[in-house]
């Protein structure tokens, strides 16, 4: 199984329950959902997130996404990054776990 994560606000990921499916700013901006890979999760909380709280991240399995996930490259010199091209089914989240509990340090790394 292959998983992906995403940060997000409780708050938000409460109206995704109530609304059956994950959608994001990101979505509506730029067409596709930021996620990362667990080794990438203090880059991105130092990045996005510094300072927030009320943070969750949603572990998802990325073989049960109805949406296509595409593995790119932001910047030349950073590794692959996992987009999700649309909405994230809630059955593909395995897990909704506060941040805390999976990224420590300041995230400079």
């Amino acid at each position: 199984m292959a998983e992906i994560l995403r940060i997000t606000p409780r708050e938000m990921w409460e109206q995704a329950v109530a609304a059956g499916e994950f959608r994001s700013d990101d979505l509506a901006a730029e067409g596709f959902i930021h996620c990362a890979t667990l080794e990438q999760l203090p880059f991105v909380r130092g990045k996005f997130y510094r300072g927030r709280t009320g943070l969750v991240v949603l572990r998802i399995d990325a073989e049960k996404l109805s949406s296509p996930l595409v593995w790119e490259n932001p910047h030349p010199v950073m590794k692959l990054f996992p987009h999700v091209y649309g909405p994230i089914n809630l059955d593909a989240v395995l897990e909704v776990v506060p941040l805390e509990e999976l990224a420590s340090g300041d995230g400079d790394g």
